[in-house]
């Protein structure tokens, strides 16, 4: 009998998850926002804007959420190795690893079976990224991706391209779906 292998991205500390306790997200009322009213009966009011701690909000929304999002749109840390004064962009590429692996498995718990992901990212962490959202939704899932050209044009190219093509920033367009969807760890 033959093992079934697979390709993994490893690095320094990769076995190292955080532990994290349940949390209880509460509204503000003075930052929400909703429609007046309805305009037609299927109008959905479920849409939330969160404040805080990313790991720590997505994991109190994954006991609520999870297999019920539709659409995730995230726009990590470049991590171009400079400081801004809300966030540190210049992590060593493992803790970078790390930082993300845990949010993305959140959300890959978090969309249902045919929710799309879109990644913006540009060159600095692109093929790392890659091969972790490979690990995590499974390579069948990624679709495409979007890339923005330096005169603001977006060119859609097909998944199988190599980084030398890559013109930053990048858009990476993730599917999940039943038949490829990794079950929960």
């Amino acid at each position: 009998m033959s093992q079934k292998q697979k390709l993994e991205l490893t690095w320094i500390g990769k076995e190292n998850r955080p532990k994290l306790e349940p949390r209880i997200l509460l509204e503000d009322s003075e930052k929400s926002y909703h429609a007046k009213h309805r305009v037609t009966d299927n109008d959905l009011f479920d849409n939330r804007l969160i404040f805080g701690d990313n790991l720590l909000a997505l994991k109190a929304l994954e006991a609520e959420c999870a297999g019920k999002v539709k659409c995730i749109y995230i726009d990590p840390p470049f991590n171009t190795q400079q400081a801004f004064d809300l966030y540190d962009d210049g992590v060593e590429h493992s803790l970078w690893l790390s930082l993300m692996r845990d949010r993305l498995v959140i959300l890959r718990n978090l969309l249902n079976g045919d929710g799309t992901l879109f990644v913006h990212i540009d060159d600095n962490e692109l093929g790392y990224l890659i091969a972790l959202l490979d690990e995590i939704f499974g390579r069948a899932n990624r679709l495409y991706f979007a890339i923005s050209r330096s005169t603001g044009t977006m060119l859609a190219i097909r998944s199988r391209i190599t980084t030398a093509n890559v013109i930053r920033p990048a858009v990476i367009w993730l599917e999940q779906s039943e038949e490829t969807k990794i079950p929960s760890e």
